[in-house]
């Protein structure tokens, strides 16, 4: 049995997307960076704390080994200049993500962690995004429509957003919030 450990709407599609069959039971973790936390090894220590939070609340609700559980964790970050750019807190400070992201290229990050009775894997995927110049017409309209307001970096590439990523660098995928192909290929290493 595979399990997402997320309430990622965007993820539990992309994974339905190509063909998993699956359980979804969200992680409540701290999701704060640490100290001067890498943005890599924050997202893969996330997505690894999800992963294994889920695994031990399952096997622990049901005794005996479980050979065929399978945990999928998962956690993405945007990053400028190295600087963790995480959801909003509100509407100002989407806003202020998105001037910070105008007209400059960011990385997204999405750590995954893949939980089961003989191992855990961790990996992550890196992509590149470019913007272009936001004006402050721009950035208005798009905060208020409600968008940049669960996301990582204040934005959505499979949404309104797109008219302003004229190139990306990398797996789309992954800035969506789920890097297929490695998540896929994890699956596979795990004999999933």
């Amino acid at each position: 049995m595979l399990v997402l450990a997320s309430a990622s709407p965007r993820r539990r599609a992309l994974l339905t997307q190509v063909g998993y069959r699956f359980e979804v039971h969200p992680a409540h973790i701290p999701e704060d960076p640490l100290p001067d936390e890498d943005p890599i090894v924050y997202v893969t220590r996330l997505a690894r704390e999800k992963a294994e939070a889920v695994y031990r609340e399952l096997t622990n609700a049901s005794p005996g080994p479980e050979k065929n559980l399978a945990v999928l964790g998962a956690d993405t970050t945007v990053t400028l200049d190295n600087a963790i750019l995480g959801k909003p807190e509100d509407a100002a400070d989407a806003a202020r993500i998105l001037r910070l992201l105008s007209g400059r290229t960011h990385r997204v990050i999405t750590g995954i962690a893949l939980v089961t009775a003989k191992r855990t894997e961790v990996a992550a995927e890196v992509t590149a995004v470019r913007f272009l110049t936001l004006s402050d017409e721009d950035i208005a309209g798009y905060v208020a429509s409600g968008e940049p307001m669960d996301k990582a970096g204040a934005y959505a590439i499979q949404g309104r957003a797109a008219r302003w990523i004229p190139r990306i660098e990398g797996c789309y995928f992954n800035v969506v919030g789920l890097p297929l192909a490695l998540v896929c290929t994890l699956l596979e290493s795990c004999d999933y």
